[in-house]
C-alpha cells in the first residue's frame, strides 16, 4: 500500500438528538459528530410515527391544504 494516501481514520463519538450516544470510526475531523436520527428512535425500528421537520414543510402544507 502506498504511504500518506488513505485519510485518518479514528474512533469518534456520535450523538442523537434523542441523547442516545455510541462510539465508531470516521475519516471525519472532531472527536463528536451530531445528527437528528439514530436507531433508537428511527420510526422504522421504533414502529412509532415521527414527524422530522427541518425546513416548516409540514406547517406550509398544512396551511395550504387546511389540515
Amino acid at each position: 500500500m502506498k504511504e500518506n494516501l488513505h485519510p485518518d481514520y479514528h474512533k469518534v463519538t456520535v450523538k442523537c438528538a434523542c441523547g442516545e450516544t455510541f462510539i465508531t470510526s470516521s475519516t471525519k475531523k472532531g472527536d463528536t459528530i451530531m445528527i437528528d436520527i439514530c436507531n433508537k428512535c428511527h420510526p422504522f425500528f421504533t414502529g412509532t410515527q415521527k414527524i422530522v421537520d427541518a425546513g416548516g414543510r409540514v406547517e406550509k402544507f398544512n396551511k395550504r391544504y387546511g389540515k
